[in-house]
């Protein structure tokens, strides 16, 4: 238990770091946050498949392929639907504003936290079930690269919510916010699956789908939105290699 609440402080706590950096330098290009971001892709979609999907099959038994199919689609369903009653991330934080002058309103502020927050509970949700496979080295990798993928997500909101006119103590909060959100979600897989590991191979695969609903509808558009697209595929590249990498060597 120790070790599932450090990781989901750790997990939380890398979009307060990303945050921090966004403070520090504030006009971050939008080439090095999509090359950052591309590779923390790569790392959550090998992540997604290696530690969740995978595992998700072997534990379902002879209805495991079945239970990761229907896992899969039901969670990247929950989130298009979720997605379809609130505003996308990407299009606030890649927002400046000239095109959102009304972005300094508190109900737009509130939206625009509870954008980031349906994106980053079922990330939480994902760290936190692949505890309840007992696989802890998998587990703390899935973990990681959910981690990595925060670090740039807070440096990205930052600038513009600054530019928007919120204050700098408001712009933190918000960023405090979305990160407590992860962990809640983190603690919330993690006793899910602990008070019954029947639903284990499902929990596995709906985690994988919101993760590789996010990283297809959400972080592989946002990254080829500027002008870097073949940096922000090959950065994808090596991020899904260096998880294999690790994988490999740590199984």
């Amino acid at each position: 238990m120790k070790l599932v609440l450090l990781t989901a402080l750790g997990v939380g706590g890398a979009t307060l770091l990303g945050s921090i950096i966004g403070f520090l330098f504030k006009n971050i290009t939008h080439k090095f946050s999509d090359i950052v971001l591309s590779f923390a892709a790569g790392v959550m979609l090998a992540a997604a498949i290696i530690g969740l999907i995978l595992p998700s099959v072997e534990y379902g038994g002879s209805y495991g392929l079945t239970l990761a199919v229907s896992g899969i689609f039901i969670g990247a369903l929950c989130l298009n639907v979720i997605d379809k009653l609130v505003p996308h991330a990407h299009s606030i934080i890649g927002a400046d504003n000239e095109k959102h002058p009304d972005l300094a309103k508190v109900n737009k502020v509130m939206l625009f936290v509870l954008a980031i927050a349906i994106h980053n509970l079922p990330e939480g949700l994902a760290a936190g079930v692949g505890f309840g496979s007992g696989n802890n080295g998998e587990a703390l990798l899935i973990a990681g690269g959910i981690a990595l993928q925060n670090i740039p997500e807070g440096m990205v909101i930052i600038g513009p919510m600054l530019a928007a006119g919120i204050s700098p103590a408001k712009t933190f909060v918000c960023a405090l916010i979305t990160g407590l959100i992860e962990v809640a979600g983190t603690l919330l897989g993690y006793f899910a699956v602990s008070f019954s590991t029947a639903i284990l191979p499902f929990a596995l695969a709906f985690a994988g789908g919101t993760m590789l609903y996010v990283i297809s509808d959400e972080m592989i558009p946002e990254t080829h939105a500027h002008g870097s697209q073949r940096g922000a595929t090959y950065a994808l590249l090596v991020g899904f290699c260096i998880m294999l990498i690790f994988d490999t060597l740590l199984g």
